[in-house]
């Protein structure tokens, strides 16, 4: 994520989504400021699709929504906008917008050197703001290495580390899968992250 230069500053909601739309490339809003969002390795790429491409074929027969690395979220309780990688929504809520979500039950980030303290650290305490944030994937795009932040029912969030190997298992959505499903064909290379 880097600060869009000569960009407004104290953008309203309604002000970057008018803005956005007459921009190339993609800008984040967050605290009335605008981010543009960097492009992505072919294994970081490659590694949402199977995300989306998974969810919205476990989900089919459901009204939950899956969406890709283009639908934006909103944090609860602020004017921050965010594009995860992927994300799911079964809130009944959320089908009552148009170019934003606001209540994901799963989100997921595939990690990139630049972007990962940042994916853990502040734009986690963002999504943590969502009551049905449920399930968050932090994914290597460099190894084959997963973590899940997962909400229980006590409302305390516990952190899984998977590895070759481990079946994810994500309650929000009710779906297990191996962890090689995520990196079949990909060639991984330790230490070259985007």
């Amino acid at each position: 994520m880097i600060a869009a230069k000569d960009k407004p500053t104290n953008l309203t909601p309604e002000e970057y989504f008018a803005w956005e739309e007459q921009q190339l490339e993609k800008h984040e809003l967050i605290n009335g400021q605008v981010y543009a969002m960097s492009g992505g390795s072919v294994n970081h790429s490659r590694i949402a699709i199977r995300f989306t491409t998974m969810f919205d074929t476990h989900l089919d027969a459901s009204s939950c929504i899956t969406g890709n690395s283009d639908l934006k979220v909103n944090i609860v309780g602020a004017n921050n906008y965010i594009y995860p990688d992927a994300s799911v929504t079964c809130d009944d809520r959320d089908k009552t917008t148009t170019q934003y979500i606001t209540y994901p039950c799963l989100i997921v980030e595939v990690l990139s050197t630049s972007t990962e303290a940042y994916d853990r650290g502040g734009k986690f305490r963002m999504y943590r703001q969502n009551p049905a944030l449920i399930d968050y994937l932090l994914v290597s795009s460099t190894s084959i290495e997963i973590d899940l932040y997962h909400k229980n029912d006590a409302g305390d969030w516990l952190i899984i580390n998977y590895k070759a190997g481990d079946a994810i298992k994500l309650k929000s959505i009710n779906l297990n899968f191996p962890i090689e499903q995520v990196y079949r064909g990909l060639t991984l290379e330790p230490g070259n992250g985007e």
